[in-house]
């Protein structure tokens, strides 16, 4: 990768962009971090560009995480399991990943995003049960399904929110607050494996990371203001989300083909 190309500043920015749609919309919020650091910041390698967002996305997904956790929404007990059936899965998902060339990496990303778009784009109900408790029986529902979701977040290197959030609603019947703050727990695990499988192959960006990071902190800061502007037109603002990963889906996979 050519260092020089990178613009640091471009990644402050781009951070702050993705830490504000992380909190702002929770699942699908960290899948524009590749295409812009591949189109925006300048990063040349696909394969680093995904194992630097990773790092970034499983380190942002940790603060929200402590956010939810002081709000006591996070049910602990179901996110552990799933999280940890999927730790395994995203392992295995990077190393398959890994051995693909980029631009054929690229179409199979883009095809993860036109799913992400997708699904922000069906409605969701957030009644539910918020006093679910893991069970012998929830619980052998929550590993597979985890597992699952570990292996496709692992090789397209997102945080896969848009997964976990109905993939644990769907198994324990728990509220899409509950379920949207659990799922946090899933993306820091998975997202910090992914990324320790490409760091060790040497496919992490550390500095470009920090800015992402650094980036990511004030976008959080600033989505408080935002949310709370939107809080009306909430239904409106995921959809236009939604048409704008879409289009991202269809440039990049116009980048890779041509």
């Amino acid at each position: 990768m050519d260092v020089a190309s990178i613009s640091y500043p471009a990644a402050i920015v781009g951070g702050a962009v993705i830490g504000l749609l992380l909190s702002v919309f929770g699942g699908g919020g960290s899948v524009l971090a590749t295409p812009l650091l591949l189109y925006i910041v300048g990063v040349r390698d696909p394969h680093v560009a995904i194992g630097t967002s990773a790092a970034a996305v499983a380190a942002n997904a940790a603060l929200g995480l402590l956010v939810q956790a002081r709000a006591g929404r996070v049910k602990w007990p179901c996110a552990f399991v799933f999280g940890t059936a999927g730790v395994t899965g995203s392992l295995i998902g990077a190393h398959v990943a890994k051995q693909i060339d980029g631009s054929q990496l690229l179409i199979w990303f883009a095809l993860a995003m036109a799913l992400v778009g997708g699904s922000m784009l069906l409605p969701r109900k957030a009644d539910g049960d918020a006093s679910v408790r893991l069970t012998t029986a929830l619980t052998f529902k929550l590993a597979p399904a985890g597992a699952v979701t570990g292996l496709a977040a692992g090789f397209f290197g997102i945080g896969g929110g848009f997964l976990i959030v109905p993939g644990l609603m769907a198994a324990t019947g728990m509220t899409l607050a509950n379920a949207a703050a659990s799922s946090l727990v899933s993306v820091v695990l998975f997202g910090a494996a992914t990324s320790a499988s490409y760091a060790m192959s040497g496919l992490v960006d550390w500095s470009l990371f920090a800015a992402l990071l650094g980036g990511g902190a004030i976008g959080s800061v600033i989505a408080i203001p935002v949310a709370r502007l939107l809080a009306d037109r909430a239904a409106a603002a995921r959809t236009a989300f939604a048409i704008l990963v879409l289009a991202t889906a269809a440039y990049v996979t116009w980048r890779a083909l041509t």
